[in-house]
């Protein structure tokens, strides 16, 4: 049923994703801020930095994070929804690139503190046991908040900030296979842009329900291609061709290599991880 209402609002229009996006990020602001607003007071500096803990060294495991951190933070599969959204203004689309990484990377930085700092570690390898889904990261932050209401925000914030992302990521994906398989902007043409979008994941997502970590490591894999190198590839391809053109990325070549090397890395880390070849905390 989720997966049918998303579909009819991303084949509706870019107007309505943007509508309802900008109601659920309202809405995860006022519930994070009174949720988090307890719990932040609650963070104990000994649960956050697992002073008590045999592992406190996490540094290992940052390699296995890339591919889950370039997920949460890739906004390239929305870039050609927001061209047309915006008429081409390349001010707008960077605008709003830069303040939604922003207030996403302020958001996750005061959920991790807060989670971190609450929850001991041994209960986040319970999580990743059961599969390593949101219901059961919400349980044990329930287990640890004394208010039923702080559970019932918590539980609104994080289904609201998975609607809103499922809406981003979606619409990328849409816009893309659009245009990849050259389907028209009409009703005939966006029906059949649903179908190859929505059918699939959902399809997966019924046979494998526990499969949310194993996917998005995926999609960290496939954005590495498509979000890292594909495009730092094409801007250096679009410096050569078209030397004096009005729009030009920032940074020379050092930083266009910087970037492949980046998503060469990430790709390394996936596979690696896949093999059993990095730590991985569980």
């Amino acid at each position: 049923m989720f997966a049918i209402v998303v579909a009819f609002i991303v084949w509706l229009s870019t107007r309505a994703v943007d509508r309802l996006s900008t109601i659920l990020i309202g809405g995860m602001v006022i519930t994070f801020v009174l949720s988090v607003g307890d719990m932040f007071t609650h963070v104990q500096p000994a649960v956050l930095f697992n002073q008590g803990g045999s592992d406190a060294n996490y540094l290992p495991y940052a390699l296995a994070a890339l591919p889950y951190l370039l997920t949460s933070f890739g906004y390239h599969g929305n870039v050609p929804g927001l061209v047309k959204y915006y008429q081409k203004d390349s001010g707008a689309v960077v605008r709003s690139l830069v303040y939604g990484t922003l207030l996403a990377l302020a958001i996750y930085i005061l959920w991790q503190y807060v989670i971190q700092g609450n929850i001991a570690r041994d209960a986040f390898k319970q999580v990743i046991a059961e599969g390593g889904n949101i219901g059961s990261l919400l349980k044990q932050m329930g287990n640890v908040s004394s208010s039923y209401a702080v559970g019932q925000l918590l539980n609104a914030f994080s289904y609201m900030a998975l609607a809103s992302s499922f809406l981003g990521v979606s619409l990328g994906l849409f816009d893309f296979l659009a245009d990849f398989f050259k389907f028209k902007d009409n009703q005939a043409g966006r029906t059949k842009s649903a179908l190859v979008t929505f059918v699939p994941p959902t399809l997966a997502a019924l046979l494998f329900p526990n499969g949310f970590l194993y996917a998005i490591g995926f999609a960290g894999l496939a954005a590495t291609i498509w979000a890292v190198i594909v495009p730092a590839m094409m801007a250096r391809a679009s410096r050569r061709r078209f030397p004096q053109a009005s729009y030009r990325a920032p940074g020379g070549q050092g930083m266009i290599l910087f970037i492949i090397l980046f998503g060469v890395i990430n790709a390394v880390a996936h596979v690696l991880t896949l093999l059993d070849l990095l730590p991985v905390f569980k």
